[in-house]
């Protein structure tokens, strides 16, 4: 499973960035898939996660504010970022599991498969 993420980049806060997960495979409709972040000198922190049914979670801090979809037919993972603060700033990663369904909380032992990162930059 390869995961590769685009989209990041620099913008101020109040502002949008879409980021988007190219898997190869025909994996995003039949495995629990996510976003994880980690910001300069934290630990990665679970984003959001979605089951192969289209379900998505989020965490916490980012609830109303970022939405996760998935195009099956372009075998694609989204993150839709609105309402960017500056804690958001961070390398984000698109993730894959083994499994189809997903676990809580969104925990990094429940995925196997990472991509690159991409890098996300909020300024004030």
């Amino acid at each position: 499973v390869q995961l590769v993420e685009s989209g990041g980049g620099s913008v101020q806060a109040g502002g949008s960035l879409r980021l988007s997960c190219l898997v190869s495979g025909d994996i995003v409709s039949r495995r629990c898939m996510g976003w994880f972040r980690q910001g300069p000198g934290k630990e990665h922190e679970g984003v959001t996660q979605i089951d192969r049914r289209g379900r998505p979670s989020y965490a916490d801090p980012v609830k109303g504010r970022f939405t996760t979809s998935q195009d099956n037919g372009k075998n694609t993972l989204y993150l839709q970022m609105n309402s960017l603060k500056p804690e958001d700033g961070a390398t984000y990663y698109c993730v894959a599991s083994f499994w189809d369904n997903c676990y809580y909380p969104i925990s990094r032992s429940n995925f196997q498969f990472w991509g690159q990162g991409t890098q996300v930059s909020v300024s004030s």
